[in-house]
């Protein structure tokens, strides 16, 4: 009933099911790209950390243990007990 009919015609005229190669690309555009594809990543974190260092400076943001070691090392210190 609901079944379709099998396509008509010889399968080489039938739209191509393959998805198309993409284009090479040269060992100098890779390395090109990569370099680029870093430099975006390396800014971005970069960002991130200047934007948390300044949020834990204003106190908007908890530290996290180490955060909490690099800023305020006598709260660690065993001595004072």
């Amino acid at each position: 009933m609901g079944a379709q009919p099998p396509p008509h015609g010889n399968p080489a005229e039938q739209a191509p099911t393959a998805t198309p190669t993409p284009p090479t690309l040269s060992q100098d555009q890779f390395l090109s790209w990569k370099r680029q594809k870093d430099a975006a990543e390396s800014a971005r974190k970069a960002e991130a950390s200047r934007k948390r260092a300044e949020d834990i400076a204003a106190g908007t943001v908890q530290m996290n243990g180490r955060e909490l070691f690099l800023h305020e090392p006598w709260v660690f210190d065993n001595s004072r007990y």
